[in-house]
């Protein structure tokens, strides 16, 4: 079993005071509203608990502490305060449905106004607002590291931008060249040692090249470095951010789940909260974006077959001719074009069917090379799983069906199993990610989503390069 740690993917904790809003619950905060009492050393601890707030990476916003002791308004306006930061370290300080165009993942339900009435009553209210946020060792590892960067600014960037660096040569940039080509998996650590710029480096360096359409000679010039280097103002602000999205999840996940990474390229399976399998992913390309999306697997689909989409239909294949639709075992059927089952179908020999209105699912496919790549952004936005025949053999053992399973797949036609019961997937979008030791590593943002949130929490705005939507295949 490969090994993975995804970022927020071990939100093991449930959050103080969380529930599903009812009648009743809404009533018992009103009851609780009716109880929160305020004293000065309960401001003074909102005051102290904010300005602690860079630890969870909210010091680019404002939180005032409206409000005083004294008066029924005061205190309205110093519960007000509280709830806004509690919230905010609870749930998130930014609405992930409002800075996407789609974004279905379940996220925290917390009744705070409880909770508060008992934090203050039993004067721990900066303890209280503390445990709201993500309790685990990866929320903790960002938090370090982020107090560990903020407020240095734009530093010198890392590799310093003084000559270009041409194949072959010595130079002292070379070490930090090549941890940054390690952390983003183009190069492998064995591959660059010393300070010679070696072949295995020039190929990781072209094919990173390749893959933000700069030409792809080798040399590190200014492009390159510009890709290559963060100044430590820019990691900052992806920890933010990734704190900002670990704060989205929900604190006690589903045991039993699959959770894939969309801007990794990688899928985690758990199974009754243990990591049962990674593999890697093929999401959508640039412009053809995998949505962030809460939405379950109800059964497998062996040997399907592929109705093609209007908008792969009009746009790619309608000029390819009557030839290209035999060559590829398609036909017209009401009005539609279907490709009929067999290993070059787009879906592969197995297709995980889900639940939404997005018409996204996971699936097989007959590009098997697209996994060698770094940068996996390359579908029309459907997921491509890596070794899917194994994947839907291991669920199928896993949840009771694989006799079932395996004579679906003996007949060679479409056929489809039910899962016993449905399992959650989540498909999350998260830019930084953990090295063996638990380090946490910024990578690309390869669909530039990171810049809304980033702005939502009050950083200043940055461009960089992005990736460069490629792959010619019709597939999903």
């Amino acid at each position: 079993m490969r090994k993975l740690m995804l970022a927020g993917s071990l939100l093991a904790l449930a959050l103080t005071g969380c529930g599903n809003p009812s009648a009743n619950g809404d009533a018992q905060s009103n009851a609780a509203a009716a109880t929160i009492r305020w004293n000065e050393a309960a401001v003074g601890q909102l005051r102290k608990a904010i300005e602690r707030r860079a630890a969870h990476g909210l010091d680019h916003m404002r939180f005032a502490v409206e409000g005083q002791v004294g008066s029924a308004e005061g205190e309205k306006a110093l519960t007000q305060s509280a709830l806004r930061y509690a919230a905010a370290v609870a749930r998130g300080a930014t609405d992930p449905a409002k800075l996407q165009d789609i974004y279905t993942i379940p996220r925290p339900e917390a009744d705070l106004r409880p909770g508060l009435a008992g934090a203050l009553s039993d004067g721990k209210l900066d303890d209280w607002i503390d445990s709201l946020a993500p309790q685990n060792d990866q929320y903790r590892k960002l938090s370090k590291a982020y107090l560990a960067l903020r407020g240095s600014g734009d530093k010198a960037a890392a590799i310093p931008d003084t000559k270009p660096l041409k194949p072959g040569a010595t130079d002292p940039r070379v070490p930090a060249i090549v941890a940054q080509l390690v952390a983003s998996d183009y190069l492998d650590r064995a591959e660059g040692q010393g300070t010679l710029y070696t072949p295995a480096m020039v190929r990781a360096v072209q094919h990173m090249q390749i893959d933000y359409g700069i030409e792809p000679d080798g040399v590190i010039g200014g492009e390159a470095l510009e890709i290559l280097n963060l100044s430590d103002a820019d990691r900052a602000r992806a920890l933010a951010v990734a704190m900002e999205r670990m704060r989205w999840l929900e604190r006690t996940p589903p045991a039993t789940r699959i959770d894939v990474n969309i801007a990794a390229g990688r899928l985690a399976y758990w199974r009754d909260g243990k990591l049962a399998d990674t593999r890697k992913v093929v999401v959508g390309k640039p412009g053809k974006e995998t949505p962030q999306l809460g939405s379950p697997i109800y059964r497998l689909v062996a040997n399907p077959t592929w109705t093609v989409p209007r908008s792969i239909q009009n746009g790619e294949i309608a000029k390819k001719g009557s030839a290209y639709l035999r060559r590829n075992d398609m036909a017209w059927k009401d009005g539609w074009i279907v490709q009929q089952p067999g290993p070059q179908n787009a879906l592969g020999l197995v297709k995980f069917d889900m639940k939404n209105e997005h018409s996204i699912y996971l699936h097989d496919t007959p590009a098997k090379s697209l996994f060698d790549e770094v940068q996996r952004q390359r579908s029309h936005g459907c997921v491509r799983v890596e070794d899917a025949l194994g994947f839907a053999q291991m669920l199928a053992r896993d949840e009771g069906i694989l006799d079932e399973w395996q004579k679906a797949r003996a007949t060679g036609k479409e056929s489809f199993v039910d899962l016993p019961r449905a399992i959650p997937v989540r498909l999350y979008y998260q830019t930084v990610l953990f090295d063996d030791a638990g380090e946490p590593v910024v990578r690309a943002d390869p669909y530039g989503w990171n810049d809304a949130v980033a702005a939502a929490l009050g950083f200043p705005e940055r461009q960089g390069f992005r990736l460069r939507a490629s792959g010619d295949d019709i597939g999903p």
